[in-house]
């Protein structure tokens, strides 16, 4: 005897995405995170540098992506650089600085975990869980952040489809429903950017998912003239805030200097995105400055 059900067409969101599935909240999720809200009317911006390299650097950084708009400051402790001979990260010594910062600026941390056995250090210091692009599929590490109570920045693997994606978000949602989905660039044939940056994610992310969306275009492009574009092709397309690097001296930088934005060009990009949120109801700091 056929089996009936075999012939009964079911929608993927109904049995991969049972808990990132748009239909389990219709009306969207807020990540909320002190007075920041990440998703909703909000357009959130986090940035920084690449990696923490000196109190001075991070510091003085902070001071201008806050003073620009930004409402959470990253920088890497942990760096997974595909050389073994690239600048690895401070560690520890580099969580303790954030931390530091964050008490000197206000500015909640995100920074990234790359292993099951960093976590509970992390998480002593850090404010968000970044799962980088690198380990979208270390299930263990997921099964490891869904255990704890604060938020997840969970970017999309180099090589991942949306399917894929979504599926790995459901590890960390078994235990922790404060996830938000970054897009930063698929890996392509394309050799003129650093990844390619998939804008059609953004849409079809929102129409399967109540989760909110923001987008890396740092990594995304490689370029820093890309950054600005993208990033206001990213909220036109409707994403919920951007991460991008920020660098006070990028020519200095330990790490990916060649695509951090230097403190004018941060500015400019802040002073656009305030313009377009105001005419498509978006809500943007408006960067304290005047530009020329």
């Amino acid at each position: 005897m056929n089996n009936l059900l075999c012939d009964i067409p079911i929608s993927p969101t109904e049995v991969d995405y049972k808990l990132a599935g748009r239909k389990s909240r219709p009306g969207g999720t807020v990540v909320q995170l002190d007075d920041v809200d990440i998703g909703g009317d909000q357009f959130t911006v986090m940035a920084g540098p690449c990696a923490v390299e000196s109190y001075e650097q991070l510091l003085t950084t902070a001071e201008i992506v806050k003073s620009g708009g930004a409402k959470i400051l990253r920088g890497g402790a942990f760096k997974p650089r595909s050389s073994p001979y690239a600048f690895q990260g401070l560690e520890e010594e580099g969580l303790k600085l954030l931390a530091e910062v964050r008490h000197q600026t206000g500015l909640p941390i995100v920074t990234e975990v790359m292993d099951t056995r960093q976590v509970d250090l992390v998480y002593r210091y850090t404010d968000i869980f970044q799962i980088g692009s690198r380990s979208m599929q270390n299930f263990p590490l997921l099964k490891e952040v869904a255990k704890t109570d604060k938020p997840v920045l969970f970017k999309r693997g180099l090589g991942a489809t949306i399917d894929e994606y979504l599926q790995a978000a459901e590890y960390i949602l078994q235990g922790n429903e404060n996830v938000i989905l970054c897009e930063r660039g698929i890996r392509t044939f394309e050799t003129s950017t650093r990844n390619t940056l998939d804008l059609n994610a953004i849409p079809m992310l929102k129409h399967l998912s109540h989760l909110p969306v923001i987008v890396d275009p740092s990594h995304g492009t490689g370029h820093p003239w890309m950054v600005a574009p993208m990033s206001r092709a990213a909220m036109a397309a409707g994403a919920d805030g951007i991460l991008v690097e920020v660098h006070h001296k990028p020519e200095e930088a330990l790490c990916d200097g060649h695509q951090s934005l230097n403190p004018e060009e941060f500015f400019n990009m802040m002073h656009d995105l305030y313009l377009i949120g105001t005419a498509i109801g978006k809500e943007v700091i408006s960067p304290n400055i005047v530009l020329q």
